[in-house]
């Protein structure tokens, strides 16, 4: 009974599995937030009433200038006996606003990526 036991837990332990997984950091953002921000006339408060706390502040000059970031990760893994397969996929939106001085937004510039990210083993990516 033992010899079957442990005959049966070796094969569930290499049997073929699979794995699915996705991570999302931050909080997403559209670019409905980006199109309400008006260079000289939106303040940083208003900035971060928006879109909340930035990823990053950088401080340039006599500004600043605040990034922030959303990520996706899509993980997909194919175990076959001892042969693993395992891809991963990130994509991040990014919002990089720019202050004066004074707080007042100067531009702002954004790229929007985070959707497109695929399950993918690796024979696929």
């Amino acid at each position: 009974m033992r010899a079957l036991t442990l005959t049966a837990l070796a094969f569930a332990a290499a049997a073929p599995s699979c794995y699915l997984g996705e991570t999302q950091v931050q909080k997403p953002f559209t670019a409905d937030a980006v199109g309400k921000m008006q260079p000289g006339v939106t303040t940083a408060q208003e900035v971060a009433n928006l879109l909340g706390a930035p990823t990053r502040v950088v401080e340039i000059g006599g500004g600043s200038a605040w990034l922030y970031e959303h990520a996706v990760a899509k993980d997909a893994a194919l175990w076959l006996l001892l042969i693993v397969l395992r891809g991963n996929d990130t994509q991040t939106d990014r919002i990089w606003v720019f202050f004066d001085g004074q707080g007042r937004l100067t531009h702002a510039a954004a790229s929007f990526d985070a959707d497109s990210a695929r399950y993918a083993f690796p024979p696929m990516s």
